[in-house]
């Protein structure tokens, strides 16, 4: 294979994983990482491009020579970056904007689900103009609790899961009217609320085929015990207890290769990575959501697991030919701890200063998400999620009690985290 001049689009800690597994490979030949963050900058060369300006894009492509550009975050697929540059002759590694609606739209997502039987939770969906018709719909409601989802993108936060009418009518409200929520609520969608216990399953597929990475565990809510508002992730930890092999087996054949063979059917083949969020409820698995990337803490603990050339899958995906090469992932545990700015997931500070982030070593590893760097060089906070706290282990415990040992060196103010990641896959272990 060719070597690659690759830019990475991105600037959060999925990033940062992202362009620590790229430079590892030996087809890389220079990475740039737009917009990137402090962390990056030690892996290629930051640019500031501005990514919503895809000429601007397409010319520092060609200005650079770039062989292959990979788009980590969800919004830049949703809005057609992909098929910009594809367009133009650019190979990239992340799905078209109409694939890309298995994220960007959840109410698309469930109507390929329903129309395949793929298996999901029961749902109804709402246009704004018929927002009338959700407040009577919620009225009426007897089975409790439901879940309400902003159809569009909401970094995570779209999502309210309602014990009661009252907690409904407030979450609709906070839909109609939080500014951070109204332009992703153009529809909504309710869902029957599943029991179980969640897990996140990974995919690569090149349009026609599909192969699973990893399989990890994630922790969306803000407090320890899963409880509190949603965030884009807290932490999670791989593989999780959860799954065996012939419960990962099972997902394939029920869920990833179905969505991606009803993805080609509808003439919208997927290239990229697939997320399937599940619900292992009493019924078998059952889709909650997809992402059209690697999910945002999930990634770090993946792409550290992944033996296979990261690079080497990109291509084989972005080019077809997928079948060409096999994934192999170590057999150690990994866990990621996020460390957030006091306030997330509502309103942060930042510029508070960053001391104490510790050297990489084989088996832990700090990844920037919210950071930048101050004009007196000091590592400062810039987002509600600062640094990602990756460790390994033979065991899930030793994964584990390496991550809360390696983030006591670090320190800013106001930094928060929560002290349970990987508690239920203790649990699970030790039934």
């Amino acid at each position: 294979m060719e070597h690659q001049r690759i830019l990475l689009i991105g600037g959060g800690g999925r990033e940062h994983a992202l362009a620590v597994s790229i430079t590892k490979s030996p087809l890389c030949d220079k990475l740039f990482i737009s917009p990137g963050n402090p962390g990056t900058a030690a892996c290629g060369e930051n640019i500031p491009l501005n990514l919503r300006d895809f000429d601007e894009i397409l010319d520092f492509i060609r200005q650079k020579d770039i062989t292959l550009c990979v788009i980590g975050p969800e919004k830049p697929l949703v809005d057609g970056l992909t098929d910009f540059l594809e367009s133009h002759g650019i190979s990239v590694f992340g799905p078209t904007a109409a694939a890309a609606k298995l994220e960007g739209s959840k109410s698309f997502a469930k109507e390929i689900m329903q129309k395949y039987d793929i298996p999901t939770a029961g749902y109804q969906s709402f246009e704004k103009q018929d927002w009338h018709l959700v407040q009577k719909y919620i009225e009426k409601k007897q089975k409790w609790p439901i879940v309400l989802k902003a159809d569009g993108l909401a970094a995570g936060k779209g999502v309210f899961i309602c014990e009661n009418k009252s907690d409904a009518l407030e979450a609709l409200d906070s839909l109609q009217n939080d500014p951070s929520l109204s332009a992703a609520s153009a529809k909504i969608v309710i869902e029957e609320f599943m029991e179980g216990e969640e897990v996140s399953v990974f995919a690569v597929s090149d349009g026609k085929i599909s192969k699973i990475l990893f399989q990890a565990q994630d922790h969306k809510r803000i407090g320890e015990g899963d409880t509190g508002p949603n965030t884009g992730g807290m932490g999670a930890y791989g593989p999780a207890p959860l799954l065996d092999e012939s419960g990962l087996a099972h997902i394939d054949e029920a869920v990833i290769k179905p969505t991606i063979r009803a993805m080609a059917k509808e003439g919208i083949p997927y290239k990229g990575i697939l997320y399937a969020g599940l619900m292992m409820t009493t019924e078998g698995p059952k889709v909650v959501e997809y992402n059209c990337r690697f999910g945002d803490p999930e990634c770090q603990v993946i792409l550290p697991a992944l033996k296979t050339d990261i690079v080497e899958i990109m291509l084989a995906a972005a080019n077809g030919n997928l079948d060409e090469i096999s994934i192999s992932i170590a057999k150690e545990y990994y866990t990621c701890v996020v460390l957030a700015s006091e306030g997330y997931p509502g309103a942060i500070e930042k510029g508070r200063v960053i001391t104490g982030i510790p050297d990489t070593t084989d088996d832990s590893f700090v990844f920037h998400a919210g950071t930048s760097q101050s004009e007196n060089g000091n590592i400062v906070t810039n987002g509600g999620r600062v640094l990602n706290v990756v460790a390994k282990g033979d065991t899930l415990k030793k994964s584990i009690e390496q991550a809360y040992s390696v983030l006591k060196s670090i320190q800013f103010d106001g930094m928060y985290y929560r002290r349970d990641i990987g508690k239920k896959g203790l649990d699970r272990l030790s039934e």
